[in-house]
């Protein structure tokens, strides 16, 4: 029996505003003042992460643990204030949040300033999301899907802001939800192209395989977010963040493998997967 054939989603792996992060981190860490360190993790990928401490960026999760040097700004963005607080403290700020999650929290603030109840669509405990809700103001509302909507809303005037890696599908139901409970509506689509792109592709791979594996970090949004959507396709979809998690018992009888990855796995981790699937499968 010939081994399965592997198929790699189009568009998998690191997304442009990853890699003008970890670009910034990186010359951060080689010139700027020293000690260098990143609030939270840069991005969500804990091999990355220890790769970068062996390089000189430490993370921190409380600002006030950034005593001195550099503070670079991990992706996800920081809550509104926190930038002119660690400039008043005399640190180095390199700002590396991506720039689409900075439309998202200028839209977010703009509706605020407009007398808008802003909803925002995302995880309530997600980094980039507790930074959204800073911009979008204290009554603003967090739903990671439309049936967290309360009953009664406190405004008919509402505007949406969208988590950058949330999906289509989970934005349009809500839209839909919303339309009903309101007079006046404004929505921002705030998903970013990359997500989308890596969406689209990872579900028409799902389609025409016998197993799906995404690969990157369990704290990604946009990689659990990638499986959810395989799953939904390719109910035999699993998540890893490293190819020795793979079980031979996932692959038996398949003929066609998928494989996709969240946007903030490097291409080293694919291609280390790919490598570890040839070799189980054979």
């Amino acid at each position: 029996m010939s081994p399965p054939e592997i198929l790699i989603s189009e568009f998998a792996g690191y997304c442009w505003g990853v890699e003008r992060a970890l670009d910034l981190a990186r010359d951060a860490a080689f010139n700027a003042k020293k000690p260098v360190c990143s609030f939270g993790p840069l991005i969500h990928n804990p091999e990355v992460i220890r790769q970068l401490e062996a390089q000189g960026l430490s993370v921190i999760e409380r600002e006030e643990d950034a005593r001195s040097g550099t503070v670079v700004v991990r992706s996800h963005g920081v809550e509104r204030e926190v930038i002119e607080r660690l400039q008043r403290r005399g640190l180095h700020v390199v700002d590396a949040t991506c720039t689409f999650v900075k439309a998202a929290q200028e839209k977010a603030a703009r509706l605020r300033e407009s007398g808008y109840l802003v909803v925002i669509l995302g995880e309530p405990a997600h980094p980039e999301v507790m930074g959204l809700r800073s911009y979008a103001g204290p009554d603003a509302l967090v739903v990671e899907n439309s049936d967290m909507l309360p009953g009664e809303l406190s405004s008919k005037r509402v505007g949406v802001v969208v988590q950058t890696t949330q999906s289509q599908e989970r934005l349009a139901a809500l839209v839909g939800a919303l339309a009903s409970k309101v007079r006046e509506l404004l929505v921002y689509n705030t998903i970013c192209n990359a997500t989308e792109q890596r969406q689209q592709s990872a579900q028409a791979v799902a389609a025409s395989v016998d197993v799906v594996i995404v690969v990157g970090g369990r704290n990604s949004g946009n990689t659990t977010r990638l499986a959810e959507i395989c799953r939904a396709v390719q109910p035999n979809t699993h998540h890893i963040e490293l190819p020795d998690e793979i079980r031979k018992e996932w692959l038996e009888g398949c003929r066609r493998i998928g494989v996709t990855a969240g946007a903030s796995t490097p291409p080293d981790q694919i291609e280390a997967l790919v490598a570890h699937l040839k070799g189980v499968a054979s």
